[in-house]
């Protein structure tokens, strides 16, 4: 009898913990909040400066993000987000996730900056020494080039705006940009850092538990062996 009810007791907790991390969580998505307090605001980029999730039988997300107006550059807090948002932004880290330009808002993901390229308000086009078009913005929009790591060729914008009108995220010429992308791992230190001691933490943790059961099974063996001999 005894054992029935511990039997019935770990399977109601197993259930519990399987509803635990699999149910969805009502977290609303950081990118309303910001966009709502920029609601009178023409033009502006929301850059995915950061993230991180925490937790480890159940798992909170976290999202930093990068506010560019035509004024200023700020940064926000660590911001709680979904799972859901988690993954369908996490390829982007380091881009424009988010932009609105006199008015008209976009969602697709670029590298941070493209959006205001192309528009004689914040630059222009220039040709180099060897013939070669390329994009310079005006000293005072000088944040912009500073998000893009330099200057931008006029073949590298004419590939992005072909990605864009296929509404497809666009990681740059060699695919620099982005979580994967080599600009961004330069970049984005502590991301990775993270990243790599979540890994180390987890490995650990399953080595650990690998050799306890091995232990175990072990002693078990050995008390067999010893009582078979008596």
């Amino acid at each position: 009898m005894k054992k029935k009810y511990i039997g019935l007791f770990l399977n109601l907790f197993l259930i519990f913990l399987n509803s635990s991390c699999s149910a969805p969580i009502d977290v609303k998505n950081p990118l309303d909040e910001i966009r709502s307090a920029l609601t009178g605001v023409q033009t502006y980029s929301i850059i995915l400066d950061d993230m991180k999730e925490e937790g480890n039988f159940i798992k909170t997300y976290y999202h930093k993000y990068k506010i560019v107006t035509e004024e200023k550059t700020t940064e926000t807090d660590w911001k709680e987000t979904s799972k859901n948002y988690f993954d369908k932004y996490y390829p982007f880290l380091g881009m424009t996730i988010w932009s609105k330009k006199d008015g008209k808002e976009s969602t697709d993901a670029n590298p941070p900056g493209y959006e205001y390229v192309g528009n004689s308000k914040y630059g222009q086009w220039k040709t180099d020494s060897s013939g070669n078009s390329f994009w310079e913005f005006y000293g005072k929009y000088r944040m912009f080039s500073d998000l893009l790591g330099g200057f931008l060729n006029r073949d590298n914008y004419n590939t992005y705006t072909r990605y864009q009108s296929q509404r497809k995220p666009y990681y740059g010429p060699n695919n620099e940009y982005g979580t994967n992308g080599s600009f961004t791992k330069q970049q984005k230190p502590n991301f990775f850092a993270r990243k790599i001691s979540s890994m180390q933490k987890s490995s650990s943790s399953f080595s650990n538990k690998f050799n306890e059961r091995i232990g175990r099974s072990s002693s078990s063996l050995r008390g067999r062996g010893g009582s078979t001999g008596k």
